[in-house]
């Protein structure tokens, strides 16, 4: 990037649902390989997002004022402990830069911003479910493996 190119990141609101289901998109297509129709995603998208707003928080990168990557933080409060300060541990997920964009510290930055937010909010963790080509990204930023957790993985 020159400096005449610029990225910014910001945590998201209801004016950029539609920049967020670009991203989606571009990011499911990308995976499946072609192109998907699929007319009511933008809609369907638009619900998730106002559904999950109290309890998620996103951020956008943005490369001369596009959408170029996200990420997002859903947020779970732990049960009160008596004599226990509250708190709450982070699912980080979706993260996703657009392929023109990689390997260029977007993706960094938007990991930054997220764990940044968590740090903020006395989150007790952060967890997430990464891509096998995504672990070494977390590595480098001090993930490690999610040992004190179990999962049920239920058959699709």
């Amino acid at each position: 990037m020159t400096a005449s190119h610029s990225v910014s990141i910001r945590q998201t609101g209801e004016h950029d649902t539609t920049a967020l289901a670009a991203l989606r998109r571009a990011w499911t297509e990308e995976q499946a390989g072609h192109l998907l129709d699929d007319d009511r995603f933008e809609e369907c998208f638009a619900q998730w997002y106002t559904a999950e707003a109290s309890r998620r928080v996103a951020f956008v990168a943005e490369f001369d004022g596009k959408a170029v990557g996200m990420v997002n933080l859903a947020l779970f409060e732990r049960m009160p402990k008596p004599g226990r300060p509250t708190s709450r541990w982070a699912y980080l997920g979706n993260a996703f830069v657009l392929a023109a964009h990689r390997n260029r510290g977007i993706g960094t930055a938007l990991l930054n911003a997220a764990v940044a937010h968590a740090r903020a909010r006395d989150c007790a963790r952060i967890v997430l479910s990464p891509s096998e080509r995504s672990v070494p990204f977390y590595q480098r930023a001090g993930f490690g493996p999610a040992t004190m957790l179990l999962a049920h993985v239920f058959d699709s």
